[in-house]
């Protein structure tokens, strides 16, 4: 009676979260439904089976991805409608530090809205680094990933002086991966992967990270490239030669703590659902607002990103740099930014409503002003950095032997520029921490890196974004092609001639 009973409640569930969504979405976006399930159903492992599928989804709490979450509950839903059977859902959501708590409040209003925390055939994962768990909105951030995203963006916007695109997005987007490959591989496995990219695009990342493996000889051996999993294997390679790069090679544990998971099931396969939904927010705006309960947060929602506040971050470092190393104003450098950034939603179709809340958010009387304060608090609740530390930052005066080290220090800290040659040589390993521990103190602070990360830095090149494009080192590869990046005509000195510079963003 009470397997009965469950079953009941389960049937009932269902219909009525069917129900619901069908009347929150549109006709169109149905038969897209229907033709994905039906597309879906025919290529699955066990089609007369259905419940002995599992059916991923990766979920980071951004209109984009709620929708599609949508369209594969609705999808899941469809298929139990017509033969009383349906795949098992796993949906997971890779966290790091700048996803703030918004996010996460999103995320739980669209379970909610969707019924999946009742529904026993969906698992609703939380992946932080490598640990997973099960997904609760309250849960604390992981003080490990909190200091490991810390020290990636320091060591590498030390590296190319602040440049937003490497800064902030090669460390994410490797954790990314790495996140497909924890949860795909997590429990018993999945056996699909739902993707909003097209076939294409697939392809072409595929193509783009063998060539890369082959360029740098980063290739796994032969046996080992077959399938997702010979994909995450390659980027592995590629994610330890970065971050030995990066951190330094007896960083052993750090480069270790960014390894890619390559262990999934045989035969697991991804499945787009492109050619048969529209990804444009405009077209289901009343889905994601009413029915989902999205909400666009100040932090939150920063230019082309509705599920993370390193955008706002991006620009706070391009108004750092214009004010402290150009000699311009800070209100310059972010006026620079929010037009180049608000290109950048215009060629992604936004909304145009979306478009003017982040215009507004950055113009008039005090917004400057206003969003220096607001970013200089996100940026240490989030990352624990203070202002101080992202000027040194922008500055980059530690790397390549330190030869930006004299200019920060006669606009920054003169009251240090007697000390250079002592820094000099604490920096070049000449002398130990133990001999100098003022010193050691004042620039382990004012950059928020060790002594010993920064002798990394000494002995690494520094990667400014080129102009013309030449060959370059991993770090700059990673990004080539990148179209998040676009070339404006700036000063470098308050009275000086416009110079043409690289401005890369999200």
């Amino acid at each position: 009676m009470t397997l009965l009973c469950t079953r009941r409640d389960i049937d009932t569930l269902r219909k009525t979260a069917y129900r619901e969504l069908c009347d929150a979405l549109t006709s169109e976006m149905l038969d897209g439904v229907r033709n994905c399930a039906a597309r879906l159903r025919e290529g699955l492992p066990n089609a007369e089976d259905l419940h002995r599928n599992t059916v991923m989804v990766a979920y980071g709490g951004g209109k984009d991805s709620s929708y599609t979450l949508a369209f594969v509950r609705a999808m899941q839903l469809m298929l139990f409608q017509e033969h009383g059977d349906t795949f098992r859902l796993r949906v997971a959501t890779n966290r790091h530090a700048g996803m703030p708590q918004a996010v996460m409040e999103n995320i739980d209003r669209a379970y909610r809205a969707l019924r999946l925390p009742d529904d026993p055939d969906c698992e609703l994962l939380l992946i932080d680094g490598n640990t997973v768990r099960p997904f609760a909105s309250d849960t604390p951030q992981d003080p490990g990933v909190v200091a490991r995203n810390r020290l990636d963006i320091l060591m590498t916007g030390h590296r190319t002086a602040g440049d937003a695109r490497p800064t902030f997005c090669n460390a994410c987007n490797l954790s990314m991966v790495n996140s497909f490959g924890v949860a795909a591989g997590y429990g018993e496995g999945v056996d699909v992967i739902v993707t909003g990219d097209s076939e294409h695009e697939q392809r072409d990342y595929r193509l783009w990270v063998t060539r890369l493996a082959r360029e740098f000889g980063l290739q796994p051996a032969r046996g080992e490239r077959v399938g997702f999993g010979g994909f995450l294997a390659t980027l592995n390679n590629i994610s330890r030669a970065y971050f030995t790069d990066i951190h330094g090679a007896d960083a052993v544990d750090v480069i270790a703590d960014h390894s890619i998971t390559s262990t999934v099931r045989e035969g697991m396969r991804f499945f787009s659902i492109y050619g048969d939904t529209d990804y444009a927010s405009g077209e289901h705006w009343e889905l994601l607002t009413d029915f989902l309960g999205f909400i666009f947060d100040d932090i939150a929602f920063s230019f082309t990103e509705s599920d993370c506040g390193n955008p706002a971050l991006m620009a706070h470092l391009r108004a750092l740099k214009s004010e402290r190393c150009y000699g311009l104003t800070y209100a310059d450098g972010l006026a620079e930014y929010v037009d180049f950034a608000l290109s950048l939603m215009h060629r992604k179709e936004f909304p145009p409503k979306l478009v003017e809340v982040m215009r507004e958010r950055y113009q008039g009387v005090g917004s400057a002003t206003r969003m220096r304060a607001a970013m200089d608090a996100y940026a240490r609740e989030a990352y624990g950095l203070s202002e101080e530390q992202l000027v040194c930052l922008v500055y980059a005066p530690f790397t390549e032997k330190a030869e930006r080290l004299a200019d920060y220090l006669a606009a920054e800290r003169p009251d240090l520029v007697g000390a250079e040659q002592r820094m000099r040589s604490l920096l070049s390993g000449e002398s130990e921490p133990s001999e100098d521990r003022v010193l050691q103190g004042e620039i382990e602070r004012m950059s928020g890196l060790s002594v010993q990360q920064l002798r990394v830095l000494y002995r690494s090149s520094l990667r400014l974004p080129k102009v013309t494009p030449a060959p370059g080192e991993l770090i700059d590869v990673i990004l080539d092609g990148d179209p998040h990046k676009t070339l404006i005509h700036t000063r470098h000195e308050a009275n000086g001639p416009l110079v043409p510079e690289v401005l890369s963003g999200r």
